[in-house]
């Protein structure tokens, strides 16, 4: 930049001016970007808390149980949930079937329940409620690793035929990967559940000390 002589004052007077508003400047962004992460800071614990508030949700999801069950805690593809208070509650672990074919199927959700009733002193009863009505007198087999058991069916639900084989069943499923259950509807429909076993152990366990 070239000035005439005779403006070098003012040239110099219009430059010491630029330099302050140059100066001031920066001064005056760095000022909002302290502003904005003061308010940033004030909205972080409150996202931290709701993000919190997902985790934790998150983490409590398990498998849906039935209509009057309340979750207590996940583990894997299964849930500890208790129904019923005092001398009526009852703890299951509980879980849904993976998989379900033949698909297009109209049927209602599926449980396997493993249970305790303290007030029936019954201790790791295990039942499943199939989604339909099964078809009168059939059988439905389940299946866990190599060992194969027969259940009695009556409208929709399913148990072992011998209860006896129940602790033999509880231990094949705690060191399983997966279950198979096959059955016959009422209109004829053969059909196959598969439940995952992972987690099964950790909700058994929970679900005793909740009804010791």
């Amino acid at each position: 930049m070239s000035f005439k002589p005779a403006c070098l004052l003012i040239a110099r007077a219009v430059l010491s001016i630029a330099a302050l508003s140059f100066a001031a400047a920066p001064a005056a962004a760095q000022q909002k970007k302290n502003d904005k992460a003061k308010a940033a800071d004030k909205t972080k614990p409150a996202e931290k808390a709701k993000a919190g508030a997902k985790a934790a949700a998150a983490d409590k999801k398990g498998p849906a149980g039935p209509a009057g069950t309340f979750l207590i805690a996940s583990y894997g593809d299964w849930g500890a949930y208790t129904s019923g208070k005092d001398k009526a509650k009852v703890c299951y672990a509980l879980s849904q079937p993976k998989e379900r074919t033949p698909k297009g199927l109209n049927r209602d959700p599926a449980y396997l329940f493993v249970s305790n009733r303290p007030g029936d002193g019954a201790r790791n009863e295990f039942s499943v409620i199939m989604g339909y009505p099964l078809k009168a007198g059939s059988a439905a087999t389940l299946t866990v690793g190599s060992a194969n058991f027969t259940m009695l069916t009556k409208d929709k639900s399913a148990w072992l035929r011998n209860a006896a084989e129940e602790p033999q069943l509880i231990e094949a499923m705690k060191k399983g990967s997966a279950l198979t259950i096959k059955g016959t509807s009422i209109k004829g429909n053969d059909t196959t559940d598969r439940y995952s076993l992972s987690g099964i152990g950790q909700a058994i366990d929970r679900a005793q000390k909740e009804c010791p």
